[in-house]
């Protein structure tokens, strides 16, 4: 299966998403906040070799850096530019907005979500994505 990188700085919500994502068999990495998430991803400090997950799903608001800040910092990097994102907000309308030019992201989940959507989703985001890369 795929190679998930959760970036969210609420602890229960990393657990229940590695929880629900691993029943599905994916392997699922976790980081606090964007600066996390730039090392776990080998950006800064840079080190190409460390493999890259499949799909991110991206919390919005976190300490440190948010997970806009992050979206708009992994677009300008070639190996990370088109990794597929699902972003989680609590804030709805007003976050889709921010990231209605951003190519990578394939999805938008409210907080608090229903687990049993979220796998739907990220199935059909990684399913499309396989597709596409033959």
């Amino acid at each position: 299966m795929a190679r998930i990188l959760v970036v969210d700085d609420e602890p229960e919500i990393v657990a229940l998403l590695a929880f629900v994502l691993k029943a599905d068999g994916h392997t699922v990495g976790s980081a606090g906040h964007g600066v996390d998430a730039l090392e776990k991803l080998g950006i800064e400090p840079a080190q190409n070799e460390r493999s890259l997950p499949d799909m991110i799903v991206l919390d919005i608001m976190m300490p440190v850096m948010d997970g806009y800040q992050l979206n708009m910092r992994l677009q300008t990097e070639a190996r990370t530019k088109d990794i597929p994102i699902l972003v989680l907000t609590a804030r709805g309308q007003q976050m889709r907005e921010l990231f209605e030019l951003a190519p990578n992201v394939a999805a938008y989940v409210q907080k608090p979500f229903d687990p049993k959507t979220l796998r739907e989703l990220i199935s059909g985001i990684l399913s499309s994505r396989r597709q596409s890369h033959g």
